[in-house]
C-alpha cells in the first residue's frame, strides 16, 4: 500500500500574475519521482485570481458568501489546470466531495481538487487539512514563502523563520488574524483548529526541491507544526 500524502499547492505558486510553468514543471518532476511510493491528493488554491474577484464583490458591498462561493470556484478551475498540466484525463474533470476523490484515488496516484463543499469561514486550507484528517494524512502546504514566519517577510527584511511550532501556538498566531474571504496567511484559523484538535502532522515550503527533502526524510528548508 502506498502512502497517502495531502498537499495544499498555493495558487500564488500557480498564476502569480502568469501561470509559473517554470516552478510547476519542477513542482510535476518531483510529484512523479515520488508517486512511486506515495499516493496524492493535491488541493489547489485559488491565490491572487480568486482574491482579485472577492475585492470586486467587497468593494461592491457583497456578503462573505458569494465571496467564498468564487473563490472556491477559482480553486476548481485551478485544480483542473493542474490535472491537465499533469496530462490526466481531460473529459474526466476534478473530484468536489470526499467520497469522490476516494473514488479517483483507488484508480490513479495523483488526485487535483479545489475546495470541496460550502462551508463558511473556509479556505482551500481547510479543505486541505479535513482531507488530511480523513485520510489520516499528514499535511504539506506549498505557498510563496518558504515556511511561517515572525512577521511578514515580504514587509521586513528582519523578518525569521520559524522552524518549528507546536499546534497550539500555531492556533493561536492564525487566530490574531480576523477571517476574510481570500486572508492572505499561510493556513487559515479553520485549518489551524483542525490540525491542532486531530495532531496533524503539518509542514510548510516553497521551494519542490524542499518537498523532495521532505518526501524522503532528509533535512528541508521550512516549517514543522506538531507537538
Amino acid at each position: 500500500m502506498k502512502k497517502i500524502i495531502v498537499l495544499n499547492l498555493g495558487g500564488s505558486l500557480i498564476i502569480p500574475d502568469k501561470v509559473d510553468v517554470s516552478y510547476l514543471k519542477r513542482f510535476r518532476e518531483v510529484i512523479r519521482k515520488n508517486s512511486r511510493r506515495h499516493k496524492f491528493i493535491i488541493v489547489c488554491g485559488g491565490g491572487g485570481v480568486a482574491r482579485k474577484y472577492i475585492s470586486a464583490l467587497r468593494e461592491d458591498g457583497m456578503s462573505e458568501t458569494p465571496q467564498s462561493y468564487i473563490g472556491i470556484s477559482v480553486t476548481r478551475t485551478n485544480a483542473r489546470f493542474m490535472s491537465y498540466f499533469f496530462n490526466q484525463n481531460s473529459e474526466k474533470g476534478i473530484p468536489e466531495r470526499m467520497n469522490e476523490i476516494q473514488k479517483y484515488l483507488r484508480r490513479q496516484d495523483i488526485v487535483f481538487c479545489g475546495a470541496l463543499e460550502y462551508k463558511p469561514r473556509q479556505t482551500s486550507d481547510s479543505t486541505t487539512a479535513e482531507v488530511a484528517k480523513h485520510f489520516k494524512s499528514p499535511f504539506i502546504t506549498l505557498t510563496n514563502v518558504p515556511g511561517l514566519f515572525d512577521k511578514n517577510p515580504k514587509e521586513f527584511k528582519s523578518a525569521k523563520l520559524i522552524p518549528q511550532i507546536s499546534w497550539r501556538h500555531f492556533h493561536e498566531m492564525a487566530h490574531k488574524i480576523k477571517y476574510k474571504p481570500g486572508q492572505n496567511f499561510v493556513l487559515d484559523q479553520t485549518a489551524a483548529k483542525i490540525i491542532m484538535e486531530h495532531k496533524i502532522p503539518t509542514y510548510i515550503l516553497k521551494d519542490p526541491r524542499q518537498l523532495d527533502n521532505l518526501l524522503n526524510r532528509k533535512r528541508f528548508i521550512g516549517t514543522t507544526i506538531k507537538g
